[in-house]
């Protein structure tokens, strides 16, 4: 897929996830106003929460990306930067917020053993690769090019 493309495809998929973590939000605080549960009570709750509205600023910011015009404060590459900065905090935060969901008393009673842990994993090294990825993207050719 070409620049142009792929940019647009990203765009299109961020968009269509932050829809749909907003419809989830949606769907869990309508959930506890019906059970009378307290909202946002645990560090799953909260993190959660924080992460889909990390996620819409990031979508925000994004848009400056497909249209410079709008912020012309700062060069294209410092933007590409904390954009990219910014979706890496986004993600390690979602991967934060699923650990912190597989430590409830539900999820722990429900997948025990070995597949707990394969559970674990997967966001642990998905976090790492993608940390990785802009590092090196990013993080580490800005400094070797100074």
């Amino acid at each position: 897929m070409e620049g142009t493309a792929r940019t647009r495809a990203h765009w299109v998929l961020q968009l269509l996830a932050v829809l749909c973590a907003l419809l989830g939000l949606g769907i869990i605080y309508t959930n506890k106003v019906y059970q009378e549960k307290p909202h946002f009570s645990t560090w799953h709750g909260l993190v959660g929460l924080l992460t889909v509205l990390c996620t819409a600023v990031q979508n925000l910011g994004g848009v400056t990306l497909l249209y410079p015009k709008l912020v012309q404060r700062w060069t294209l590459a410092t933007r590409k930067l904390y954009h990219a900065t910014s979706g890496l905090l986004g993600y390690l935060l979602a991967c934060g917020s699923l650990m912190l969901g597989m430590c409830s008393l539900w999820f722990t009673a429900n997948v025990t053993g070995m597949a707990w842990y394969l559970c674990a994993l997967s966001p642990l090294l998905t976090g790492l690769v993608v940390m990785n990825q802009v590092s090196n993207a990013y993080l580490y050719r800005k400094r070797s090019q100074s």
